[in-house]
């Protein structure tokens, strides 16, 4: 028996088959008016269902990585910092340091891009399946420490195994607690034991991270795991945001 339009919805939404559902009318108006075979107009239908899998999937991957937005270069402006590492950024766009395990160092001036890569690199990396995990340091080990035991397991086992880690602005409040500098030392050290991933954004230089960490020590056995096979990109330049600023306040004063 035949079923009609509305019965062949409700099926389809039983059989949780949304993006079948919300284009199969369309489709079907498609294919009578440009006479299509049966098998072409049914692949196409299959290809909405499966376009819309992977969009969920990647909308959920993204969700969880923490990335507050969803950067890419191309809304980056090379040319206010022409010194910038444009090819280097670009290799670490196509995602081969995440698939040889190495990591990624991004020193320089605040406001030069430096977060702005991480997170683009990172939101390819979602879009490529790879699970992901952006910090923003500071934050991040303030939440932990106040966290419970069984929490920041959780949560510290969910980091150690994601393909790629992000420690967005690390030492930007200068110095971090003794807690915090163990859990920093215990994330590098584990994810360079098992050959994971890791970008760190930072405004300070390697060679003061003892004084910032107040153990150098654990400064050098840090660098020592994360520059081992490392991409170290330095950024130089004026600020993007002191640039948005000057901007923004002369398009005030121009309306006034």
């Amino acid at each position: 028996m035949t079923m009609s339009m509305p019965e062949i919805e409700r099926s389809l939404k039983q059989l949780h088959l949304s993006g079948v559902r919300d284009t199969l009318e369309t489709r079907v108006l498609q294919a009578q008016a440009a006479n299509q075979p049966f098998l072409e107009t049914f692949s196409i239908i299959l290809q909405d269902e499966l376009d819309r899998r992977q969009s969920r999937l990647i909308e959920r991957r993204h969700k969880q990585s923490g990335l507050d937005e969803k950067l890419t270069f191309a809304e980056f402006d090379w040319t206010f910092n022409p010194k910038l590492p444009r090819q280097a950024c670009l290799e670490l766009r196509t995602l081969k340091f995440v698939s040889a395990g190495e990591n990624a160092l991004l020193i320089g001036k605040p406001g030069t891009g430096k977060s702005h890569v991480a997170k683009a690199v990172a939101n390819q990396a979602v879009m490529q399946g790879y699970k992901v995990q952006y910090l923003e340091t500071d934050d991040f080990f303030a939440r932990f420490s106040l966290s419970e035991p069984d929490q920041q397991e959780k949560r510290l086992r969910n980091i150690l195994d994601c393909d790629l880690l992000i420690l967005d602005d690390l030492f930007l409040s200068r110095s971090i607690p003794d807690a915090a500098g163990a859990l920093l030392q215990t994330l590098v050290h584990q994810r360079y034991k098992i050959r994971r991933s890791t970008i760190v954004t930072s405004n300070r230089v390697v060679q003061d991270w003892g004084a910032y960490l107040g153990d150098n020590t654990m400064s050098s056995t840090i660098l020592d795991r994360l520059m081992h096979h490392c991409h170290s990109l330095e950024f130089d330049g004026r600020s993007y945001r002191l640039k948005e600023a000057a901007e923004t306040l002369a398009r005030k004063t121009k309306a006034s």
